[in-house]
């Protein structure tokens, strides 16, 4: 499991340690929170709607969060959102979530907890207790073990409760006219929002009353997204248990310099999952951030020493490729291990140098012989084995010198591939600057 080093900051309290990488967004009271994270260890939440079967870039901001905080002493609690994935959070969307059946839940969130187990250290023999009614105090089997995390899921407390109860108790601490001026539900509002995506936050907001009930959890944080959520959540627990030490804090979500989100690749999600995406094509992309990205990258997504961050990001002209192959180099040793980061190092370095050691370590596709017969289009092939989405992408690829074969520039978008061009290693295939693919015959 990865260790963050002692030398990550010169500061004890981890308050201040998230706010000089650059994470801190909003919180209810940056003081008390700085207070309370620097005279106690304390435990706090994370919660992640398990809607697909594996974590991405996005969530990995918060997971780095989470080893911080462990780092410095306190107690994650990673809730799935087994049951509040049920409905669906309509925070930045522009429409409503697809529906999902129990079971693909479930196995979903037992996925995300494989992830987790990569990145945190759990007590496994934890257990949480539910109350069994709305408002009855449930528990916890033990006090987690110092220094480890724990993991519960919300529908243990959430599919089988009863709702007029729920509604009488919980809802009737909610006024519909603080709801609606949510950001969350504002920007659904000229679309439309459905009552079922309306119940989202007093689900989202019990969670965290129920965690400040049962198991003493202070302090809830999330995306920037989810501020309106987690303001709730503190409201209803303070309403309930009357005490006013319950706080939440919201992160940077991860942008570019441009203020657009950053972790989506031409495939889709940046996933923290080889099989989905291979950890050649994860530092491919870190590799190829922008200038302008290089510092808030480093800060975010590594553990090393700010001025180690500060020397790298200064760097200009053709030497701020050394610090992007740091970047990419320390981010995916994190979500991979070191092994397959150096692995694709060498493979990028290869490939960019035209051939060498590392180049089997490119990504690389098969095709059947079969399917090549007599020869196959050029285009055909590329769009088969992925590397352009469709034919005219593959045709204007070509037509704009976007395209080599084996080191060599593709001008005419009619050629045909034989097998016997395959040879032994394959063909190596250079789209743009950045995007590499071997395709060998099978």
């Amino acid at each position: 499991m990865f260790q963050i080093p002692d030398n990550v900051s010169k500061y004890d309290n981890v308050f201040d340690v998230l706010k000089e990488r650059g994470f801190i967004e909003q919180t209810t009271d940056d003081e008390g929170i700085r207070e309370l994270l620097g005279k106690e260890k304390v435990k706090f939440y994370i919660g992640f709607d398990p809607t697909a079967d594996c974590l991405h870039v996005g969530h990995f901001m918060q997971v780095i969060i989470m080893m911080y905080m462990q780092k410095y002493g306190h107690t994650p609690v990673v809730l799935i959102g087994g049951g509040t994935t049920m409905i669906g959070d309509p925070s930045g969307r522009t429409d409503m979530r697809q529906m999902m059946t129990q079971d693909t839940i479930r196995q979903n969130g037992e996925k995300f907890k494989k992830l987790f187990d990569r990145f945190l250290e759990f007590d496994e023999e934890w257990k949480h207790i539910p109350s069994g009614s709305v408002l009855g105090k449930g528990g916890e089997n033990k006090q987690p073990e110092a220094g480890k995390a724990i993991c519960v899921n919300n529908a243990s407390w959430l599919l089988d409760f009863n709702y007029l109860e729920f509604i009488r108790d919980i809802g009737s601490k909610f006024s519909v006219n603080a709801m609606l001026r949510a950001e969350c539900f504002k920007q659904r509002m000229e679309r439309g929002l459905s009552f079922l995506e309306f119940n989202y936050m007093l689900l989202q907001s019990y969670d965290f009353y129920c965690l400040a009930r049962d198991i003493n959890c202070k302090i809830q944080f999330g995306g920037n997204d989810q501020w309106s959520n987690i303001l709730f959540g503190a409201d209803l627990a303070r309403k309930i248990l009357g005490k006013d030490d319950y706080h939440g804090m919201t992160f940077a979500l991860l942008t570019n310099s441009e203020g657009k989100k950053m972790g989506k690749t031409q495939k889709g999600a940046l996933w923290l999952d080889a099989e989905k995406c291979s950890p050649y094509e994860f530092y491919q992309y870190w590799r190829n951030v922008g200038d302008a990205d290089v510092n808030k990258c480093l800060r975010m997504l590594t553990f090393l020493p700010m001025e180690e961050v500060e020397r790298l990001s200064s760097l200009e002209g053709s030497e701020i490729n050394h610090a992007k192959e740091v970047l990419a180099y320390e981010v995916t040793k994190l979500v991979h291990g070191e092994e397959e980061a150096a692995k694709a190092q060498a493979a990028a370095r290869a490939a960019f140098g035209a051939g060498g050691a590392g180049m089997e370590n490119v990504p690389t596709k098969s095709i059947d012989a079969a399917a090549i017969g007599d020869g196959m289009g050029l285009v055909k092939l590329i769009k088969t084995v992925g590397l352009v989405p469709s034919n005219g992408e593959g045709f204007r690829t070509i037509e704009q010198g976007g395209l080599l074969m084996n080191g060599e520039k593709v001008t005419n978008p009619k050629t045909v591939v034989t097998k016997d061009m395959f040879g032994e290693d394959g063909i190596l295939f250079k789209k743009g600057k950045k995007t590499f693919l071997k395709v060998t015959l099978g």
